[in-house]
């Protein structure tokens, strides 16, 4: 086979794509309704609170956070214009360099977080892994690190990169 051919999925491998696709999307519809129904948060705002959450004074230049969460610049900005309206994130100035901005997380921002965080967990639980048994959650772990080192992200820097 020469390089330009296309090495399509076997039937095996198209189904698990299948699969994937529609196991990754359902869940992620049901943690975003979850949130917004318990929380009034969209899951991606809970996954920029989250990550402000884990790091030293729960502040991130806009542009770390903007890559860390795998979201456009832009998106990153509306995202924190409407957190900032509720009180849960304020933007600072970066004192060394006056072309950056930080977002941090505000004590109500961590609040909500704190509030949004049982609910998050059970849905995360109810529809992951209390469906795996322990063997299959070892297996799945196994092969999301595959996955992300083929998408060069070393192995335990999966949470710098996905915010939990």
């Amino acid at each position: 086979m020469s390089g330009d051919e296309t090495r399509w999925l076997e039937p095996d491998e198209l189904e698990t794509w299948l699969s994937y696709v529609a196991a990754t999307t359902l869940l992620e519809g049901a943690l975003d309704r979850q949130l917004q129904r318990d929380a009034g948060m969209p899951h991606a705002y809970y996954q920029i609170l989250a990550m402000l959450s884990e790091v030293p004074d729960r502040s991130l230049r806009m542009s770390e956070l903007a890559a860390i969460t795998q979201s456009s610049q832009s998106r990153l900005s509306h995202a924190i214009a409407r957190l900032e309206r509720k009180g849960w994130v304020r933007r600072k100035p970066c004192p060394a360099d006056r072309r950056s901005t930080f977002a941090q997380l505000t004590e109500e921002g961590f609040a909500a977080l704190a509030a949004a965080a049982p609910g998050h967990v059970r849905t995360v639980r109810r529809h992951l892994f209390d469906r795996l048994t322990p063997e299959q959650v070892d297996q799945l772990h196994e092969i999301t690190r595959a996955v992300l080192e083929g998408l060069g992200v070393a192995d335990g820097d999966a949470q710098a990169v996905l915010p939990r």
